[in-house]
């Protein structure tokens, strides 16, 4: 019943630690580390800025800008743009400098081809 042989894995045999050597992988790990690490420092100071203000300095958070709307309100919202804002922005760059990257590597590992959602076009021999 469950003891019907299965076929074996074509990834299984590869050494992923070989791959991570490779100098596209290298690139691709800088790539992203370059994008992601800055613009985490950045986000965590702008949230942890906005918690400060609303912490201690009340008085400018409380300025009315607009009938009740207020400094903090403003800022608040704008937490939320940013996030969605950076989200975009990453998987922009992700499109443009880390997905090929990926799909060269992932093709040389597995030997096929995949659209733009994953699904295997051609299969090839490795």
């Amino acid at each position: 019943m469950g003891n019907e042989a299965q076929p074996q894995d074509e990834t299984a045999s590869v050494d992923f630690q070989e791959v991570q050597q490779t100098e596209r992988f290298k690139t691709l790990r800088k790539r992203h580390r370059s994008f992601v690490f800055p613009m985490a420092v950045v986000f965590l100071l702008w949230y942890f800025a906005y918690v400060l203000l609303a912490d201690y300095a009340v008085g400018f958070m409380s300025i009315k800008v607009w009938g009740n709307i207020n400094v903090g309100l403003i800022l608040g919202l704008l937490q939320f743009v940013t996030t969605f804002g950076i989200t975009a922005w990453y998987v922009s760059y992700s499109n443009r400098k880390l997905d090929p990257i990926a799909a060269e590597i992932r093709n040389e590992i597995e030997g096929h081809e995949f659209d733009k959602d994953g699904n295997v076009i051609s299969g090839g021999v490795k």
